[in-house]
């Protein structure tokens, strides 16, 4: 009902349509929704709209004040590892986008294997405040990098 009419679901804790469109394809898989479905369709390619140059995905805090924003700003390793989780989700496995946005996260990964991220991407109160999860930016990526993984090890059986 509330999915946004270019395929995007607005997000509450992570900064923001691409957080919220990346769970809610995680949630519709999980509750069995198929891949081929127009929310599921639509969702994957709004994600692929959106996706940087670099190969990453990024979103500024203005998507709260103004959502013909939503899906524009510089790449973060937090925001490219939900959009990787949502294709994963939605079983994009052989998407070349998502093998650019895998490449960006190991590109940008530092020795000690985190990531750096300087913009907020978390959202304490939309339009009052908005913060930096140090953990975010470590944990999303590990997450995402780990499902491709497995997904890999999966399709080699």
């Amino acid at each position: 009902r509330i999915q946004e009419a270019d395929g995007a679901w607005f997000g509450r804790w992570g900064v923001n349509y691409i957080y919220g469109t990346s769970l809610v394809l995680v949630g519709l898989r999980g509750a069995g929704v198929e891949r081929d479905s127009d929310m599921i369709q639509s969702a994957v390619a709004w994600l692929e709209s959106v996706q940087n140059p670099d190969g990453g995905w990024g979103e500024t805090c203005g998507t709260y004040e103004d959502p013909a924003w939503r899906g524009v700003g510089v790449s973060t390793a937090s925001q490219t590892a939900w959009a990787l989780n949502g294709l994963l989700s939605a079983g994009e496995m052989h998407n070349f986008r998502l093998q650019a946005g895998i490449d960006y996260l190991l590109c940008n990964q530092e020795q000690d294997g985190s990531w750096i991220e300087f913009h907020y991407t978390g959202a304490g109160f939309p339009r009052i405040f908005y913060l930096r999860y140090d953990y975010y930016r470590v944990y999303f990526p590990l997450i995402a990098l780990s499902r491709y993984r497995a997904h890999l090890r999966e399709s080699q059986r």
